[in-house]
């Protein structure tokens, strides 16, 4: 068994979607501020964070979509353990549209099927390419509506994308979040390292969300567990 993991650091100022908060970590206390607290006993450091429920590598919940979606805290845990396989989309250029003609190709490649109630990720080597330049931001490929109507006909819970969005940036972004909602399917963003799962076939993906009480999406561990 290998994993791989799958997820951005977490860090002070990491990037983070334009117009969304800052992600904010620091030291709350030393420990020599907390060893001179207890009496010169014991100093247990302690650091504190601030950030949107979309920072980092997250999972969007229903709740994103639409007001009446399901939050992060209702969302199946059964969909964050699933069978997944990883498509390579790196010869799509940055900013362009991955169509469900591009989708079937990078799938029969792959030589793997898509799983039911599974995922699929999909590799465009936008983070590899571009992290944590200003690129990182705007520069991604990404599926168009008629792409996430065709993974979702495959019988999918989500999938997932090495960059901070589904789409590429703009209102083609917007549709593919609204056809999400219409679909009862959501999407993974920021996800790096998915060059290592090409040509791996299936694999068992994790990516737990945080009990975020009425949460419109969380911060999540994503992984791959190889049998290897």
């Amino acid at each position: 068994m290998r994993i791989v993991d799958l997820s951005r650091d977490l860090y002070h100022r990491t990037p983070t979607y334009p117009g969304q908060p800052p992600i904010i970590h620091g030291v709350w206390k030393t420990h020599e501020e907390a060893f001179a607290e207890s009496g010169n006993v014991q100093g247990n450091s302690v650091m504190f964070f601030s950030m949107p429920d979309h920072g980092g590598t997250h999972i969007d919940a229903p709740r994103h979509f639409g007001k009446n979606g399901t939050p992060i805290d209702e969302y199946p845990l059964e969909n964050c353990y699933v069978k997944g396989i990883c498509i390579d989309l790196r010869h799509i250029a940055p900013k362009a549209e991955i169509t469900p003609a591009d989708l079937e190709a990078a799938v029969e490649k792959s030589g793997s099927s898509v799983p039911k109630k599974g995922t699929v990720l999909l590799c465009t080597g936008h983070h590899e390419r571009t992290f944590p330049t200003a690129a990182y931001s705007t520069d991604n490929s990404g599926v168009n509506v008629a792409a996430t109507e065709w993974l979702a006909k495959q019988g999918i819970v989500h999938f997932g994308i090495d960059s901070m969005r589904p789409g590429p940036i703009g209102v083609v972004n917007s549709l593919v979040h609204k056809a999400c909602l219409e679909l009862d399917i959501t999407h993974i963003e920021s996800l790096c390292n998915l060059e290592a799962l090409i040509g791996k076939g299936e694999f068992r993906f994790i990516g737990l969300p945080l009990k975020w009480r009425g949460g419109t999406g969380s911060p999540i561990r994503a992984v791959a567990v190889l049998d290897e």
